[in-house]
């Protein structure tokens, strides 16, 4: 399914995002990781039912969205979001979130509710302890490393893709698709077009900024956190656990476990379904109910 691509006028220029689905259809935002693109999302919307609508932006300082300036923060990624509904029309929706976009969504409900009726957060949103003085290159590892790396042409890009822990094995036109649209330049000196100042100054806030932590706490919308079993490396175990999550117990948030997944890969495998699908559950439950 082949989204259509529009503009949204934010602070310093335009935010790229992608739509698919039915101009006539219900549309739910989806916001991605700290070094993703919108495109991350396209199975998932490929899956949702025709009366639901996907809106993905290239956050500021990703992507077709990288020309957008400082000051970065996911404060800034939540005003450009309500400059997205606001442009589509839309007026209260389910947001979805993946990474740090799960940490963007939970704070946009917590500053927006009247425009966020629900969050669906994979495998993100929810802080864990990190010792003072962890940096996000630290904890996202190649994934950061790749900003300051060059690379000879798309196919030398793929291969650097395929290599990685999460992917290995586990390649698709999903994931070839959604890691092309971060290349720029041109060979042999092609580059990621992530924003390294962006991604840090939005990782910092991800790792110790008392009101992103706090968001998920402070949620006054319903909420599903849906978490894997391994971690960006496809290690075991992964960011979450059950007893990490046992802290979120009285928060109202509704924990569901991904066992065959890692980070990566609930929007590019056959889970982009289970995703999906709580995406529609979600939206009937709050929106169309």
């Amino acid at each position: 399914m082949t989204g259509t691509e529009f503009s949204v006028a934010v602070a310093g220029g335009a935010l790229t995002v992608t739509r698919w689905g039915a101009a006539d259809a219900l549309p739910v935002l989806a916001l991605h990781g700290i070094t993703a693109n919108g495109h991350s999302f396209a199975r998932v919307a490929a899956e949702l039912p025709d009366g639901l609508a996907l809106l993905a932006p290239d956050l500021r300082g990703r992507a077709r969205s990288a020309h957008l300036p400082g000051p970065y923060g996911l404060g800034a990624h939540v005003a450009d979001l309500v400059a997205v509904l606001d442009a589509a029309g839309v007026d209260r929706t389910v947001v979805v979130g993946h990474s740090m976009g799960a940490f963007v969504a939970c704070l946009a409900a917590v500053c927006h509710p009247d425009r966020v009726a629900g969050v669906v957060l994979v495998d993100g949103g929810f802080g864990l302890p990190a010792p003072p003085g962890t940096d996000i290159e630290a904890v996202i590892g190649p994934a950061m490393a790749r900003l300051s790396m060059t690379f000879a042409d798309r196919d030398d890009y793929r291969a650097f893709w395929q290599r990685h822990p999460a992917f290995a094995g586990r390649w698709n036109t999903w994931a070839d698709d959604y890691v092309q649209r971060d290349l720029v330049g041109e060979p042999p000196e092609m580059r990621s077009s992530c924003v390294a100042e962006a991604v840090r100054a939005d990782g910092a806030q991800v790792l110790e900024d008392p009101e992103t932590l706090g968001a998920i706490r402070a949620l006054p919308c319903p909420a599903w956190l849906m978490w894997t079993d391994r971690g960006l490396m496809d290690e075991r175990p992964g960011l979450y656990t059950p007893e990490r999550l046992a802290a979120l117990d009285g928060s109202g948030v509704h924990l569901v476990a991904l066992p065959e997944d890692n980070h990566y890969t609930p929007l590019f495998s056959s889970t982009a379904a289970t995703v999906a699908a709580q995406v529609h559950a979600a939206v009937q439950q709050t929106v169309q109910a």
